[in-house]
C-alpha cells in the first residue's frame, strides 16, 4: 500500500489510551470478543517458536513490547500506526494488523474501491498468518473477517463466482474449533448463514452452502451471551434479524441498534460501532 495519511479517528482518543499496565488490566474486557491472548513475554516466545522461519528477528521481550504498543495504538484509534506496527512483525503481527486495517476500512474509508483494496490486503495478510500460525484461532478468524467484509461490497454474482462463501465458512469453522468461545467468530458465522439465505434463498442456501436460519439464530445468541456489553454483537444481531425477517424484523432490529448505541465503548473500535448504531436509528 502506498504511504498516505489515513483518515484519523474522529473522536477523542483519551478515554481509550491504555498506557503501561493499564493495557494488561483492561485486556480481558477489550478482547472478550476475539479471545486474543495478552502478548506478554511467554506468549511472545510461543509465537516465535510456532512461526519458525516466518518469525521476526526479535527476542520474546522485544516482540511482547512491540505487540503491546501495536494494540495500544489500535485501541486508542491510531489504526494506521497499529497496522504498520503489526505488518512489520509479519504473520506474528497479523492479528492486530488485519484488525486495524479492517476496522479502519469499514468505518473510515469512503471510496468503495479503496475499501475493497484494503480488505483484500487484509485477507492476504491473514492467509500468510494461517500458513505460519495455523494453530492460532485469530489467524483463521481475521481471514474470515476480512473476506466477509470484502464480500459485502460485491454483487451476489461476483461473490459467488469468487467462492468467497466457502472460504469464509472454512475459516470460521477452523477458528471456532480452536476457540469455541470466540464471540466474534460466532457473530460472523451467524452473518454467514443469514446473508446467504437473504441472497439466494433458504432452499438453495441450505442445499449449496449449508446455510440455516436456526444456525444464524443460535450463533448470534451465543455471541450475545458471551459478550453482552459488546456493541458489535448487538449491531449484528439487528442485521441478522433484518436479513432473516425483512420488514417484519425492523422493530426488533431497531431495539438491537438502540442497545448497541447505549453501551459505553471500551475502545476506539467500539466507539465507531456505537456511533454507527446511533446513525442507523436517525
Amino acid at each position: 500500500m502506498a504511504k498516505s495519511r489515513w483518515k484519523p479517528f474522529p473522536h477523542d482518543p483519551a478515554p481509550y489510551t491504555y498506557a503501561g499496565d493499564a493495557l494488561k488490566k483492561a485486556w480481558p474486557r477489550l478482547h472478550a470478543g476475539d479471545c486474543e491472548p495478552f502478548p506478554d513475554g511467554k506468549r511472545a516466545a510461543a509465537l516465535l517458536k510456532a512461526a519458525g522461519k516466518a518469525a521476526p528477528k526479535l527476542d520474546a521481550d522485544a516482540l511482547a513490547a512491540a505487540l503491546q504498543d501495536a494494540w495500544r495504538a489500535f485501541h486508542r484509534g491510531d489504526f494506521e500506526a497499529a497496522f504498520e506496527a503489526g505488518e512489520r512483525l509479519g504473520p506474528v503481527g497479523a492479528s492486530v494488523a488485519v484488525k486495524a486495517l479492517g476496522i479502519h476500512a469499514t468505518y473510515l474509508v469512503d471510496k468503495e474501491a479503496e475499501k475493497q483494496k484494503r480488505l483484500q490486503q487484509a485477507a492476504e495478510l491473514a492467509e500468510a498468518a494461517i500458513r505460519a500460525l495455523p494453530g492460532e484461532a485469530n489467524s483463521h478468524y481475521r481471514h474470515a473477517f476480512a473476506l466477509g467484509r470484502y464480500s459485502q461490497s460485491l454483487s451476489v454474482v461476483t461473490a459467488l463466482k469468487q467462492g468467497i462463501a466457502g472460504k469464509v465458512r472454512a475459516s470460521l469453522d477452523a477458528a471456532l474449533a480452536l476457540a469455541p468461545k470466540h464471540a466474534e467468530a460466532h457473530t460472523a458465522m451467524a452473518l454467514y448463514h443469514a446473508e446467504i439465505i437473504a441472497k439466494v434463498g433458504a432452499m438453495i442456501g441450505g442445499l449449496t452452502y449449508g446455510a440455516k436460519a436456526a444456525e444464524a439464530e443460535r450463533h448470534i445468541a451465543t455471541a450475545l451471551e458471551l459478550t453482552p456489553d459488546s456493541p458489535i454483537a448487538h449491531i449484528e444481531h439487528g442485521n441478522v434479524l433484518m436479513l432473516l425477517r425483512g420488514e417484519k424484523g425492523e422493530d426488533a432490529a431497531a431495539e438491537a441498534y438502540e442497545k448497541a448505541a447505549s453501551l459505553a465503548p471500551k475502545d476506539a473500535m467500539e466507539k465507531l460501532d456505537a456511533e454507527y448504531a446511533r446513525a442507523q436509528l436517525e
